[in-house]
């Protein structure tokens, strides 16, 4: 059944491995360790060696490829898993979200020890936190609360409340050619297209996978392509312009598929 949400317990301490890839295939850079299980990563958008995670502890990491042991700094006020967190891609501002299941998102410069603001409003877990490609200050957040906001750091109130499912929402990502086109994948195994300007009904719908969908990523490349995996064990690829939108269906996985992203350099590359 689509409406089955798996929660398993994660025990044990997480590791954040950073991976380079030459002709042999994927080398193993550096690895860190952390007492909590690591839940999401971003890389800084200033400084190509400098990362930073979140975990089940409720606190982010800050952590330097070039230093041997780290973290650097640690940011803990969530007071339940820090589940997403994303660097800001605009120019002229180096700012990171978090979102937890505390219910809130928070905003960090992280050259300052504590967070700048705190929003609230949704009324269930924090799933993901995602910044606009194109608008600065503008992020996104999906929720077990059903619902996608969108939030200006500028304002501490929300901007705009979508209920985008009827099922909680686990991922969203914006379009990198419409700053006002997003898409949220769900627990009901859809994944839906939302227009800022008139969210009464959704763009498109894309139906096929058979269990939660877990990540939805936007090409880098094509305007209406996007990838998404669930915990049907599957990745798919779709272009939402088309009359039959399924691209592919890779069966690579044999276990739930929780995250995925697409390559900015190679565009074949997933």
């Amino acid at each position: 059944s689509c409406d089955v949400l798996f929660h398993f317990a994660v025990l044990g301490c997480g590791t954040l491995a950073v991976l380079g890839q030459n002709e042999a295939g994927l080398v193993l850079l550096r690895s860190f360790d952390w007492n909590d299980g690591l839940f999401d990563v971003t890389w800084s958008e200033n400084n190509e060696n400098v990362l930073i995670t979140c975990s089940g502890d409720g606190s982010l990491q800050i952590w330097d490829m070039a230093k041997t042991k780290g973290p650097l700094q640690i940011y803990k006020e969530h007071t339940l898993e820090a589940y997403s967190v994303d660097w800001s891609q605009t120019r002229g501002e180096q700012l990171v979200v978090s979102g937890s299941w505390d219910q809130t998102a928070k905003l960090w410069d992280p050259a300052v020890g504590k967070s700048l603001c705190t929003f609230k409003g949704h009324e269930g877990v924090i799933y993901s936190t995602l910044w606009s490609p194109h608008i600065p200050g503008c992020f996104a957040s999906a929720s077990g609360d059903q619902t996608l906001r969108i939030w200006d750091v500028k304002t501490p109130g929300v901007k705009l409340v979508i209920p985008a499912h009827q099922a909680e929402v686990l991922s969203c990502d914006w379009c990198k050619y419409d700053e006002n086109l997003l898409v949220t994948g769900a627990v009901d195994c859809s994944l839906k297209g939302w227009d800022l300007r008139n969210v009464r009904q959704p763009v498109f719908v894309l139906l096929g996978h058979t269990y939660a969908i877990r990540r939805v990523k936007f090409s880098p490349f094509h305007a209406t392509i996007l990838a998404s995996c669930s915990y049907d064990f599957t990745v798919r690829f779709w272009d939402f312009s088309k009359p039959n939108p399924l691209l592919e269906t890779v069966e690579h996985h044999t276990e739930f598929t929780c995250g995925l992203d697409l390559s900015l350099h190679n565009r074949g590359q997933v």
